[in-house]
Protein backbone atom coordinates (compact mmCIF):
# COMPACT_ATOMS: atom_id res chain seq x y z
CA UNK A 1 0.00 0.00 0.00
CA UNK A 2 0.74 3.48 -0.40
CA UNK A 3 -0.23 6.86 0.72
CA UNK A 4 0.28 9.97 -0.83
CA UNK A 5 -0.26 13.42 0.70
CA UNK A 6 -0.88 16.39 -1.90
CA UNK A 7 -1.86 18.95 1.08
CA UNK A 8 -4.30 20.01 3.32
CA UNK A 9 -7.02 16.93 3.33
CA UNK A 10 -6.20 15.10 -0.12
CA UNK A 11 -4.69 11.58 -0.27
CA UNK A 12 -4.21 9.15 -2.15
CA UNK A 13 -4.30 5.85 -1.29
CA UNK A 14 -3.18 2.72 -3.68
CA UNK A 15 -4.25 -0.62 -2.90
CA UNK A 16 -4.14 -3.52 -4.63
CA UNK A 17 -5.69 -2.75 -8.55
CA UNK A 18 -7.26 0.61 -6.88
CA UNK A 19 -6.48 4.12 -6.47
CA UNK A 20 -8.33 6.54 -4.27
CA UNK A 21 -8.25 9.96 -3.30
CA UNK A 22 -9.84 10.83 -0.25
CA UNK A 23 -11.29 14.77 -0.25
CA UNK A 24 -9.51 16.05 -3.60
CA UNK A 25 -9.05 19.33 -3.12
CA UNK A 26 -6.40 20.10 -5.49
CA UNK A 27 -6.93 23.19 -8.47
CA UNK A 28 -7.35 25.24 -5.53
CA UNK A 29 -5.26 24.21 -2.92
CA UNK A 30 -1.95 26.38 -2.58
CA UNK A 31 -0.29 23.75 -0.58
CA UNK A 32 -0.47 21.33 -3.98
CA UNK A 33 0.13 24.00 -6.19
CA UNK A 34 3.59 24.69 -4.20
CA UNK A 35 4.23 20.93 -4.97
CA UNK A 36 5.09 21.69 -8.45
CA UNK A 37 3.34 18.19 -8.95
CA UNK A 38 1.12 17.87 -12.17
CA UNK A 39 -3.13 17.50 -11.75
CA UNK A 40 -2.72 14.50 -14.41
CA UNK A 41 -0.25 13.01 -12.12
CA UNK A 42 -2.32 13.28 -8.72
CA UNK A 43 -5.48 11.67 -10.45
CA UNK A 44 -3.88 9.45 -13.04
CA UNK A 45 -5.66 6.03 -13.37
CA UNK A 46 -7.50 6.76 -10.27
CA UNK A 47 -10.64 4.36 -9.45
CA UNK A 48 -12.48 6.00 -6.09
CA UNK A 49 -12.83 8.92 -4.72
CA UNK A 50 -13.95 9.52 -1.27
CA UNK A 51 -15.57 12.49 0.42
CA UNK A 52 -15.28 13.45 4.04
CA UNK A 53 -18.12 16.61 3.66
CA UNK A 54 -19.44 18.88 1.71
CA UNK A 55 -16.94 21.82 2.45
CA UNK A 56 -15.51 22.89 -1.23
CA UNK A 57 -11.79 22.64 0.40
CA UNK A 58 -12.87 18.60 0.63
CA UNK A 59 -15.11 18.43 -2.83
CA UNK A 60 -12.54 20.18 -4.54
CA UNK A 61 -11.65 18.81 -8.04
CA UNK A 62 -14.57 15.49 -7.50
CA UNK A 63 -16.72 16.00 -9.95
CA UNK A 64 -13.81 16.52 -13.10
CA UNK A 65 -11.87 13.79 -11.49
CA UNK A 66 -14.62 11.58 -11.56
CA UNK A 67 -15.89 12.49 -15.41
CA UNK A 68 -12.58 11.61 -16.45
CA UNK A 69 -11.83 9.09 -14.77
CA UNK A 70 -14.94 7.42 -14.27
CA UNK A 71 -14.00 6.40 -10.85
CA UNK A 72 -16.85 5.83 -8.34
CA UNK A 73 -17.76 8.02 -5.57
CA UNK A 74 -18.17 7.18 -2.33
CA UNK A 75 -20.41 9.82 0.29
CA UNK A 76 -23.20 10.85 2.51
CA UNK A 77 -26.72 10.52 0.62
CA UNK A 78 -27.40 14.23 -0.37
CA UNK A 79 -23.74 14.68 -1.44
CA UNK A 80 -23.53 12.03 -3.68
CA UNK A 81 -27.13 13.21 -5.15
CA UNK A 82 -25.25 16.44 -5.49
CA UNK A 83 -22.43 15.77 -7.39
CA UNK A 84 -24.45 13.58 -9.46
CA UNK A 85 -25.74 16.27 -11.11
CA UNK A 86 -22.16 17.77 -11.70
CA UNK A 87 -22.01 14.83 -13.97
CA UNK A 88 -20.54 11.89 -11.50
CA UNK A 89 -22.23 8.87 -13.26
CA UNK A 90 -20.61 6.17 -10.90
CA UNK A 91 -21.58 6.80 -7.19
CA UNK A 92 -22.28 4.72 -3.78
CA UNK A 93 -24.64 6.59 -1.48
CA UNK A 94 -23.97 5.98 1.95
CA UNK A 95 -24.33 7.28 5.53
CA UNK A 96 -23.24 7.22 8.65
CA UNK A 97 -22.23 4.04 9.85
CA UNK A 98 -22.44 2.35 6.33
CA UNK A 99 -19.66 0.02 4.66
CA UNK A 100 -19.65 -0.55 0.84
CA UNK A 101 -17.53 -3.14 -0.35
CA UNK A 102 -15.28 -2.77 -3.45
CA UNK A 103 -12.64 -5.30 -4.99
CA UNK A 104 -9.86 -4.33 -2.81
CA UNK A 105 -11.23 -2.42 0.51
CA UNK A 106 -14.13 -2.06 2.44
CA UNK A 107 -15.19 1.70 3.60
CA UNK A 108 -17.57 2.68 6.19
CA UNK A 109 -18.20 6.02 7.41
CA UNK A 110 -18.12 7.09 10.50
CA UNK A 111 -18.71 10.14 13.17
CA UNK A 112 -17.52 13.53 12.68
CA UNK A 113 -18.00 16.50 14.67
CA UNK A 114 -18.50 19.70 11.94
CA UNK A 115 -20.91 20.67 9.47
CA UNK A 116 -21.30 20.00 5.43
CA UNK A 117 -23.06 22.57 2.85
CA UNK A 118 -21.70 24.36 -0.20
CA UNK A 119 -22.80 27.77 -1.34
CA UNK A 120 -25.82 27.01 1.23
CA UNK A 121 -26.63 23.79 0.44
CA UNK A 122 -26.75 20.90 3.17
CA UNK A 123 -24.88 18.08 1.92
CA UNK A 124 -26.06 15.13 4.65
CA UNK A 125 -23.72 14.43 7.90
CA UNK A 126 -20.03 15.26 7.70
CA UNK A 127 -18.50 12.00 8.61
CA UNK A 128 -15.12 10.23 8.61
CA UNK A 129 -13.60 7.39 6.44
CA UNK A 130 -12.73 3.97 7.39
CA UNK A 131 -10.99 2.09 5.09
CA UNK A 132 -10.06 -1.33 5.35
CA UNK A 133 -7.88 -2.91 2.63
CA UNK A 134 -7.71 -6.58 1.56
CA UNK A 135 -3.80 -6.09 2.03
CA UNK A 136 -4.10 -5.88 5.65
CA UNK A 137 -3.58 -1.70 6.65
CA UNK A 138 -6.87 0.03 7.90
CA UNK A 139 -7.07 3.43 7.52
CA UNK A 140 -8.82 6.30 9.55
CA UNK A 141 -8.92 9.80 7.67
CA UNK A 142 -11.01 11.36 10.63
CA UNK A 143 -12.47 14.23 8.28
CA UNK A 144 -12.57 18.04 10.07
CA UNK A 145 -13.36 17.00 13.42
CA UNK A 146 -13.25 17.94 17.03
CA UNK A 147 -12.57 15.23 19.41
CA UNK A 148 -15.17 13.28 20.47
CA UNK A 149 -15.76 10.51 22.83
CA UNK A 150 -16.85 7.72 20.40
CA UNK A 151 -13.79 7.54 18.63
CA UNK A 152 -12.72 4.74 21.69
CA UNK A 153 -15.68 2.72 19.68
CA UNK A 154 -14.24 3.52 16.20
CA UNK A 155 -10.85 1.84 17.98
CA UNK A 156 -12.44 -1.12 18.94
CA UNK A 157 -14.80 -2.21 15.87
CA UNK A 158 -11.98 -1.46 12.59
CA UNK A 159 -8.26 -1.11 14.24
CA UNK A 160 -6.76 1.38 12.47
CA UNK A 161 -3.75 1.07 12.02
CA UNK A 162 -2.90 4.51 10.30
CA UNK A 163 -4.50 7.82 11.42
CA UNK A 164 -4.95 10.80 9.05
CA UNK A 165 -5.46 13.71 11.55
CA UNK A 166 -6.51 17.06 10.96
CA UNK A 167 -4.71 19.44 13.14
CA UNK A 168 -4.77 23.01 12.40
CA UNK A 169 -7.50 24.36 14.61
CA UNK A 170 -10.00 27.30 13.78
CA UNK A 171 -12.11 24.37 11.73
CA UNK A 172 -10.91 21.43 13.62
CA UNK A 173 -8.75 19.99 16.28
CA UNK A 174 -5.84 21.84 17.34
CA UNK A 175 -2.31 20.23 18.65
CA UNK A 176 -3.45 19.53 21.36
CA UNK A 177 -6.91 18.19 21.27
CA UNK A 178 -5.69 16.08 18.25
CA UNK A 179 -2.75 15.09 20.12
CA UNK A 180 -4.83 14.09 23.12
CA UNK A 181 -7.44 11.88 20.55
CA UNK A 182 -4.62 10.24 19.53
CA UNK A 183 -3.12 9.41 22.51
CA UNK A 184 -6.24 8.62 24.22
CA UNK A 185 -8.39 6.55 21.86
CA UNK A 186 -5.80 5.24 19.17
CA UNK A 187 -3.34 2.69 18.54
CA UNK A 188 -1.72 4.07 15.50
CA UNK A 189 1.23 2.44 13.55
CA UNK A 190 1.10 5.23 11.22
CA UNK A 191 0.13 8.88 12.38
CA UNK A 192 -0.49 11.45 9.13
CA UNK A 193 -0.96 14.97 10.00
CA UNK A 194 -3.58 16.73 7.88
CA UNK A 195 -5.52 20.13 7.44
CA UNK A 196 -3.10 22.54 8.14
CA UNK A 197 -0.67 25.23 5.99
CA UNK A 198 -2.83 25.93 3.48
CA UNK A 199 -4.67 29.59 4.46
CA UNK A 200 -3.34 32.06 6.48
CA UNK A 201 -6.45 31.36 9.44
CA UNK A 202 -4.89 28.02 10.59
CA UNK A 203 -1.90 26.24 11.90
CA UNK A 204 1.11 26.61 9.31
CA UNK A 205 2.84 23.66 10.96
CA UNK A 206 2.75 20.62 12.87
CA UNK A 207 5.09 21.47 14.82
CA UNK A 208 2.75 21.77 17.87
CA UNK A 209 1.30 18.57 16.89
CA UNK A 210 4.18 16.45 17.02
CA UNK A 211 5.52 18.15 20.48
CA UNK A 212 2.41 17.34 21.84
CA UNK A 213 3.26 13.63 20.44
CA UNK A 214 6.06 13.03 21.71
CA UNK A 215 7.76 10.04 22.58
CA UNK A 216 4.75 8.87 19.92
CA UNK A 217 6.17 9.30 16.61
CA UNK A 218 4.70 11.45 13.92
CA UNK A 219 5.13 10.78 9.92
CA UNK A 220 4.74 14.48 8.50
CA UNK A 221 4.74 14.82 4.98
CA UNK A 222 5.32 17.36 2.50
CA UNK A 223 3.02 17.69 -0.29
CA UNK A 224 3.44 14.90 -2.78
CA UNK A 225 5.59 12.77 -0.03
CA UNK A 226 4.44 9.46 0.24
CA UNK A 227 4.33 6.47 3.12
CA UNK A 228 4.62 2.58 1.96
CA UNK A 229 2.90 0.00 4.19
Amino acid sequence: MKITWFGHSCFRVETGASAILVDPFLKGNPTFKASGIAFEEATRDVTHVALTHGHDDHIGDTAEICRQTGATLFATYELAVHLSHQGVASYEPMNTGGTVKARDFELTLVKAFHSSSSDGVYLGNPCGVVLSSREGPTLYHMGDTEIFSDMELIQELYAPDVGMVPIGDRFTMGARTAALACNKYFDFKVILPCHYGTFPIIDQTADAFVAAMKPKPVKVLKAGGAVRL
